[in-house]
């Protein structure tokens, strides 16, 4: 059990909740609320638990979510071997594959946010993040050379994937290599809360990596779970707005913890599928709150492409709470769609610095 060891602080998401110590012998109630936390896909995973829990019980609780979380990792990663997702990368082009439900499932979202986004999210992109050296394979980091990248970005697209849920299979129709890095953690959380909940337990924050599921209130007063947007700042990890967040989830995709820089220039690991290179606008980070995280992580993705303007369109268009950092000048600017500003209130905002731009309402009414 991990959940002596001190909490990892530096998610996108900052928890701002106390973290208490599990260290307890014996079978009396631990102080409330427990924290558990610990590293797994490459990140940290932090569950945080106001119901009444014993050592023992707290244990279980671990090693119960740490199989639901194994049991992803050995269906979607794309970095061990004897992943099913590996396996599907590797059957030959052209010939249906079956797979297992929740691989489908997370297929199925993937597919279906690639459609409406209009490609800004693509889960046959793993080719450009492997040439971009942000993936798997062990490649220097430079910017690829252009005869490279035009092959490879023709290569790809949601139409090189095919999808037949009634038998669940699935097959490529061209050598792409799929790549579930923009959505497999979303769902492996929300796999996690529906652990919890079969558990029996009512009030958990979890935090996979930055990825948040709330569910009920984080102490007796009935408050509820508070998070941090972090200030997209590759240099300090600081809380830019300060959230209540409770029976939902909110994902969050930003450029500026994974680039490289060469010539002066800085590479974000943010990729565009359309065009086979790093995103260049100002948009620096994208929140999505949405009641399931997978689909949260997949628009977040989606959206952390497309820039600012046309972000706030597809949330418009979508019905999406969507909080979105901005670089402007040598600051940042808060920017929100209608149905996340809806969701804190006028007084709020205002509180926060945060605007819904008005030219986004006109554009939708037109």
């Amino acid at each position: 059990m991990r959940s002596c060891a001190s909490p990892v602080r530096w998610a996108l998401m900052v928890l701002l909740a106390v973290t208490l110590s599990a260290c307890d012998n014996g079978d009396r109630p631990l102080e409330s609320p427990v924290t558990l936390d610990g590293e797994i896909f490459g990140t940290f995973y932090q569950v945080t638990i106001a119901d009444s829990l014993t050592r023992q019980g707290a244990e279980a609780l671990e090693a119960g979510f740490l199989e639901v979380l194994e049991a992803v990792d050995a269906s979607m990663s794309t970095y061990r071997d004897d992943a099913e997702l590996v396996a599907f990368n590797r059957a030959p082009v052209g010939e249906w594959q079956p797979l297992s439900a929740p691989l489908m499932e997370v297929l199925a979202i993937g597919q279906a946010v690639a459609e409406a986004s209009g490609g800004a999210f693509d889960m046959t992109v793993g080719g450009l993040v492997n040439l971009w050296s942000f993936g798997p394979e062990a490649r220097p980091r430079e910017v690829p050379d252009g005869d490279e990248l035009a092959t490879r970005l023709a290569e790809i697209g949601p139409d090189k994937l095919e999808l037949d849920p009634a038998t669940s299979q699935a097959r490529r129709l061209a050598d792409v290599f799929v790549d579930l890095s923009g959505v497999a953690k979303g769902y492996a959380t929300d796999r996690v809360a529906v652990y919890l909940e079969a558990q029996g337990i009512d009030h958990y924050l979890v935090n996979l990596g930055g990825d948040l599921v709330a569910q009920g209130f984080r102490d007796r007063q009935a408050q509820p779970w508070r998070i941090g947007v972090e200030l997209p700042d590759s240099e300090r990890r600081v809380a830019r707005h300060v959230l209540p967040l409770h029976d939902g989830s909110v994902a969050t995709s930003g450029d500026y913890r994974n680039y490289f820089e060469e010539d002066g220039r800085r590479f974000s690991h943010t990729l565009d599928p359309r065009s086979g290179y790093p995103v260049t606008h100002t948009l620096a980070s994208v929140s999505v709150f949405h009641p399931s995280n997978a689909w949260a992580d997949a628009w977040a993705t989606a959206l952390s492409v497309v820039g600012p303007e046309e972000a706030l369109t597809l949330a418009e268009r979508e019905g999406l709470e969507v909080l979105l950092l901005v670089r402007d000048g040598e600051g940042w600017a808060s920017l929100a769609s209608r149905a996340f500003g809806e969701r804190l209130g006028e007084a709020r905002l205002a509180e926060l610095e945060i605007e819904v731009p008005a030219w986004n309402h006109n554009q939708e009414e037109e």
